[in-house]
């Protein structure tokens, strides 16, 4: 994952497509987030982002965070309480690596893309949408 290249070849709109997808069918809640700073522990990172952007806060505890922090060509993913309550560890590094591969390969969007079908899934078969509920979070790409 080459940092310049990353921006560049991120494709927002299709990322936010995915994200509106799967969330429709599901009462869960998906957020991206690319870090332009390095970091040297890349999961206490995502953990710290997954509280500031107040994904602690959904009715079911069932968010998931795509951390990605280009400068260090590392990433994690984060699942709330009700989702990790849930989802064995094996789930996650299938998630992983599916991610890594299209990284690797220089398909950055396609990595992100992966990530947030995978995630989705998973919200899908254990959080069914709920009727009236809205988006409890914003489905914007964070930046810090």
């Amino acid at each position: 994952m080459h940092h310049r290249h990353f921006a560049v070849q991120l494709d927002e709109k299709l990322v936010l497509k995915h994200i509106h997808q799967a969330e429709q069918k599901s009462s869960g809640e998906i957020r991206i987030c690319i870090s332009r700073k390095t970091t040297t522990d890349v999961m206490a990172d995502a953990q710290r982002k997954f509280e500031e952007l107040g994904m602690t806060q959904t009715k079911h505890r069932n968010g998931v965070l795509i951390f990605i922090a280009p400068k260090s060509r590392t990433f994690a993913i984060v699942g709330d309480k009700g989702v990790h309550d849930i989802c064995q560890n094996a789930f996650w590094e299938k998630t992983r690596d599916h991610m890594q591969a299209e990284f690797r390969a220089g398909n950055y969007t396609q990595g992100i893309v992966e990530g947030i079908d995978h995630a989705g899934e998973l919200l899908a078969k254990h959080f069914p949408p709920e009727a009236g509920k809205g988006n409890e979070l914003p489905d914007d790409i964070a930046k810090d």
